[in-house]
């Protein structure tokens, strides 16, 4: 087995194994869904015209799959740095590749369960949600989200060295991008000043392309504009990485 197929089955096997990343991880952005769903059911954005649920479904998930790429990555590489799994995978012929790209596939597969889930439940009668006929557009959307959130959890955990300090940089990055960002509040309806303070936040990017290729809102050129936001900030965040990254505590 080569390094990149062991290190990602060693990934897998500690996501499913344990149950407190599960539920934070699926059912925790869920139940967000749920209750906005049920707050606000059969009402409309009265900025957009958009039905509730449709802005909803697009701004939970694409917090959920931001937040979860972010966390993932962060808590593996401090607790394998901690562990001393790190130096150890640096005296191994393995390459930072294998690390980042094993954790980068569960990352990927963690994202496409949260949105076949998230889009299930919204679709339900409960809540009513349509796709629209763009929605395949969401793949390379989400790939490029979960791309640029994988960047900047790696950025994260090689700067933070215990689990508390992961949690708390986290937190302070992703609570009030999701704000700012739209992902729970329209931002049609926000200022015009904070508006322009969430274009240089990549959540606000993936909540727009997510939004446009969900609800139709929009069309292809937006969704592309959303891409190239995301594109810049994955390159931006990849450069910034590399240059950080820590195989132990004193490196």
């Amino acid at each position: 087995m080569s390094a990149y197929a062991a290190l990602t089955a060693a990934g897998y096997r500690a996501q499913v194994r344990d149950r407190t990343t599960l539920f934070f991880t699926f059912a925790f952005p869920l139940l967000f869904l749920v209750v906005f769903g049920l707050i606000f059911r059969g009402q409309a954005v009265e900025q957009s015209g958009l039905a509730y649920i449709s802005y909803t479904a697009a701004g939970v998930l694409s917090w959920g799959v931001a937040n979860a790429a972010v966390f993932g990555i962060a808590f593996t590489l401090m607790q394998w740095r901690s562990d001393d799994i790190l130096r150890l995978i640096r005296m191994s012929p393995a390459p930072l590749s294998a690390v980042i790209g094993s954790r980068y596939v569960i990352a990927l597969a963690v994202g496409l369960v949260q949105s076949l889930l998230f889009v299930g439940v919204a679709m339900l009668p409960l809540f009513g949600l349509e796709p629209a006929s763009g929605w395949p557009l969401l793949i390379p959307v989400m790939v490029l989200g979960v791309t640029t959130f994988l960047l900047l959890g790696v950025i994260i955990g090689s700067f933070a060295d215990t689990p508390e300090s992961v949690a708390a940089v986290a937190n302070f990055l992703m609570l009030p991008m999701a704000f700012l960002s739209g992902s729970f509040f329209p931002l049609d309806a926000m200022p015009t000043w904070l508006q322009k303070i969430s274009l240089v936040m990549p959540l606000r990017y993936l909540n727009d392309a997510v939004s446009h290729a969900l609800t139709g809102r929009g069309d292809s050129s937006d969704i592309a504009v959303g891409c190239a936001g995301l594109a810049v900030f994955a390159l931006v965040l990849g450069l910034i990485a590399v240059r950080t990254f820590r195989w132990t505590r004193s490196s």
